[in-house]
């Protein structure tokens, strides 16, 4: 099997009615996947507490809460 891009693993739990909630929102906008539904969920939760994240439009297998450190940030060890 190959490598994971997304090594890292969070586990919630949800009553029906949450899990609902985000099936329905996840079908409405044709997401491939729960966990595409729910990172996307997350980001959008984050932005709209002032956090800056990565840009809208990006290909489904890319939906991620942050983007990726710049190059410069990389190099030193930093993250801004």
């Amino acid at each position: 099997m190959g490598e994971l891009t997304r090594p890292e693993r969070l586990q919630i739990m949800l009553t029906a009615e949450e899990l609902a909630a985000v099936d329905d929102w996840r079908f409405a906008r044709r997401m491939p996947s729960r966990a595409a539904a729910v990172r996307d969920l997350l980001r959008r939760g984050l932005a709209a507490e002032g956090i800056d994240l990565a840009a809208p439009g990006r290909a489904s297998r890319n939906f991620g809460v942050i983007d990726e450190a710049p190059d410069s940030a990389q190099e030193d060890g930093r993250r801004d």
